[in-house]
């Protein structure tokens, strides 16, 4: 069977030029890759058009539009998500202006179709006092409970995203002191994360247990499933949820309605912050690639706003009442004045 022109510069745009040209990471061209599939079953199952008939002349700006309205109606996408996928495929579509200039004009027509205003949301993130009942959940009489403890408070001790633990093997872990984990984050840059000595003893009984010192077990997954296989990200969120319920039942006034892996990051970030720690060491630490990504926490932080407020307040409110105050005949007061 011929392949169609959109199966030729699909390959091409998703194996050669975003690793190659543009450098891209693997999991972000796993990204891109995501919105291809769901865009390729939107077509199948929508417009009844199977991926080895889809060619690039059936795909215009009225197809691109229902196809994000249907993310968001069928798939349940909020418009984050939505835009998400948009810039997707507008980065897609731009590599086609030069690959495929015939039919130009459509191409510009679907980068035309503009992104969706988005409402900034409130960021979840729990209190020291939260983090620590969160972590006392996990039983560690059991095998698995020793292992969601390691999982959950490395996480949170290094403020990491959950493709970053989900990744690590015991080759990035250094239990000489100063202990520290080398993380590779976005674009696979790598920043090296101190471990606090509580969190270095979860660990070292971890590896222990698992023989996961041992040279051999050295790019093995740091946390795997009962088939050795690495954790995956909604298999991480299922054991975080778990013991999310545990603590709600414990202290509902702790735990947040919404939490979500990233909230354990939020909560790292936000507890350096309140110790009074520099943002270019929370950039650091987060691997932030600007310190203006890291000055949300600042702006989300209520208590140092009130705190800054009140060091720089001035008393400039007269503490004698007013007079009519202590006036019983408000009326007679207005005549008077």
């Amino acid at each position: 069977m011929k392949p169609t022109d959109f199966s030729k510069y699909l390959t091409d745009y998703l194996a050669r030029y975003l690793p190659h040209e543009r450098g891209y990471s693997h999991n972000t061209i796993k990204a891109y890759r995501d919105t291809f599939m769901l865009f390729i079953i939107f077509m199948e199952s929508i417009l009844k058009i199977k991926a080895n008939k889809l060619y690039l002349k059936t795909i215009n700006k009225n197809c691109i539009i229902a196809f994000l309205d249907w993310l968001q109606t069928e798939r349940k996408c909020g418009d984050t998500t939505r835009n998400l996928r948009l810039a997707v495929l507008h980065s897609f579509f731009r590599f086609m202006q030069y690959q495929n200039p015939d039919n130009l004009y459509e191409y510009q027509k679907i980068m035309s179709i503009k992104s969706k205003k988005t409402t900034s949301t409130t960021m979840n993130y729990l209190s020291i006092n939260g983090i620590t009942l969160l972590l006392k959940q996990p039983d560690v009489s059991s095998e698995k409970g020793r292992r969601d403890l390691a999982l959950l408070s490395l996480m949170y001790d290094t403020g990491s995203r959950v493709q970053e633990i989900i990744d690590l093997t015991p080759s990035a872990i250094k239990l000489d002191k100063p202990s520290t984990v080398q993380i590779t984050g976005k674009g696979n840059k790598m920043r090296i994360v101190p471990l606090l000595e509580d969190q270095t003893k979860v660990l070292k009984c971890y590896l222990d247990e698992h023989h996961l010192i041992e040279a051999q077990a050295r790019m093995h997954p740091l946390f795997y499933n009962s088939r050795q296989e690495k954790l995956t990200r909604p298999g991480v969120t299922y054991i975080l949820m778990k013991y999310v319920d545990k603590a709600k039942k414990k202290n509902r006034q702790l735990i947040p309605d919404k939490l979500s892996c990233h909230s354990l990051r939020h909560s790292k970030a936000m507890h350096l912050l309140q110790a009074g720690v520099n943002l270019v060491y929370i950039r650091d630490i987060l691997g932030h690639v600007s310190i203006q990504t890291t000055e949300v926490y600042a702006r989300a932080d209520s208590r140092q706003k009130r705190e800054a407020i009140e060091k720089a307040y001035i008393d400039v409110v007269p503490n004698k009442a007013p007079m009519w105050e202590n006036n019983n005949n408000l009326l007679g007061w207005l005549k008077s004045f």
